[in-house]
């Protein structure tokens, strides 16, 4: 264990594990999810629930990682009891990574083919939004087209963590992080200083009771619920893996805090990007999923200079979701590592060849096989989505608690003792019911309505 790789400074741990939860869910659900159930009174749910949820689940996974110095099978195997079978989980966890990036290589491909249609001029000319919508149309009807957009970010991804993790995952990452949160700021500042921006942020930010009523509000707490927990990408070991690479210098919590008050940064600014511009043009903020790909776009080419602010923002979200693909492929080459004794150029070789072809049924589920209708009369790609967001995220999430919070599994004693060890904010001992009881509760409604 004591030639495991460390992170080079704590910015690096800080920026890595940030870009792993920052991710598409930020910049691209949040803001539709936000619009759809009242704007303000949603914001003000979701910061709640990802403090009294978020921030000690992932405290957690951390936890494991760092005392276990392994990856998600390795962890369980060198903390549990002997006897016991909480490893099972960490095979279920790297099968759920793995399921996770067949699909969102392919979104990421689409970020990535959104920034070269706007740099390149694609949507120049283009003046009706019957127009806009057949550009995104188009793009998922061409299979070629997406493969190529999906094999960059695979072999870009793979490519950086062939490196080590100081001078792969953690420069490059340190290197797009910063790019992204100057080009937050940016394009905040560009859709603020737009004629009717103001409405946009009163829309976005304003407690409104009567809206929230509008749309539920049981309805706007579970789907705040949902987000915060969602937004950390916790529950299959994607943030487990940088515990593993962490130094005991500074306490898990204060860590957890920072990750997540990065993450709640980009979601936030997101919205002030998108709600302000929405207004200024007309458009409905509450799009849905379609908001990134139809709207938006058709915001852009109705702004001055708007290819030039269509490109930075897919520059932006290109940057969003590739970090995230970076950090999960690493948790890919770690596995092969410890389980198989592979070398790191096996691994990477092997890896990146397995995700090109498994990338392969969501990129065909729109075009070659878009008849092709799995649970719920899903398609191909939003199926495996499912599977990972309503079923492996908050069921994995469960299983991390009850192994760091009962005396079957780890303990509270040793996850407390780890998360403690450091500077900065510690866990208090008086939390012990409220993650022994309420918090499972709250996983668990999680669960039962996304899976209803």
């Amino acid at each position: 264990m004591s030639d495991r790789e460390n992170f080079k400074s704590n910015l690096g741990f800080i920026l890595v594990s940030a870009g792993c939860a920052i991710g598409i869910g930020n910049v691209w659900k949040f803001p539709y999810v936000a619009g759809e159930n009242g704007g303000g009174i949603f914001v003000l749910f979701y910061l709640l629930f990802l403090l009294i949820m978020g921030v000690p689940v992932l405290t957690m996974e951390l936890s494991v990682g760092r005392a276990s110095r392994k990856g998600a099978v390795g962890a369980y195997h060198a903390l549990e009891k002997p006897g016991h079978k909480w490893h099972i989980h960490g095979w279920i966890c790297t099968a759920g990574c793995y399921l996770l990036m067949m699909y969102y290589t392919t979104v990421a491909g689409w970020m990535l083919g959104y920034f070269y249609k706007f740099a390149t001029g694609a949507f120049s000319g283009i003046t009706e939004k019957v127009e806009v919508d057949s550009v995104f149309n188009s793009m998922l009807a061409s299979p070629w087209e997406m493969i190529i957009y999906t094999s960059i970010i695979i072999v870009a991804g793979f490519l950086v963590c062939s490196f080590s993790l100081q001078k792969g995952l953690e420069r490059i990452s340190k290197f797009m992080m910063l790019g992204l949160l100057a080009l937050i700021v940016v394009l905040v500042i560009n859709s603020l200083t737009l004629d009717g921006a103001i409405e946009g942020v009163k829309f976005y930010l304003l407690p409104d009771l009567s809206r929230a009523a509008e749309a539920g509000i049981g309805n706007v707490i579970t789907a705040a619920m949902n987000q915060a927990f969602f937004t950390l990408s916790i529950g299959i070991a994607s943030m487990e893996i940088f515990g593993s690479y962490m130094t005991r210098e500074r306490a898990i919590t204060g860590e957890s805090v920072r990750i997540c008050a990065l993450d709640t940064f980009v979601a936030v600014m997101s919205g002030l990007i998108i709600f302000p511009a929405c207004f200024a043009f007309g458009v409905e903020p509450d799009a849905g999923p379609s908001l990134i790909f139809k709207t938006l776009p058709n915001v852009f080419i109705n702004m001055p200079g708007g290819r030039i602010w269509g490109t930075l923002f897919f520059v932006f979200m290109t940057f969003a979701s590739f970090s995230t693909v970076i950090a999960v492929f690493q948790n890919f080459i770690a596995a092969c590592e410890e389980n198989f004794g592979w070398s790191k150029k096996k691994s990477v070789i092997i890896n990146c060849v397995f995700i090109l072809i498994a990338s392969l049924p969501a990129i065909l589920g729109y075009n070659v096989w878009s008849g092709v209708k799995l649970i719920g009369g899903r398609d191909i790609l939003d199926t495996e989505d499912f599977i990972v967001s309503n079923l492996l995220l908050p069921s994995g999430a469960i299983i991390y608690l009850c192994f760091c919070v009962t005396r079957l599994g780890w303990g509270f004693d040793n996850y407390l003792e780890e998360c403690n060890t450091g500077k900065g904010i510690k866990t208090s001992r008086r939390l012990k019911p409220y993650l022994q009881f309420v918090l499972p509760a709250l996983i668990l409604i999680i669960l039962i309505t996304g899976l209803i």
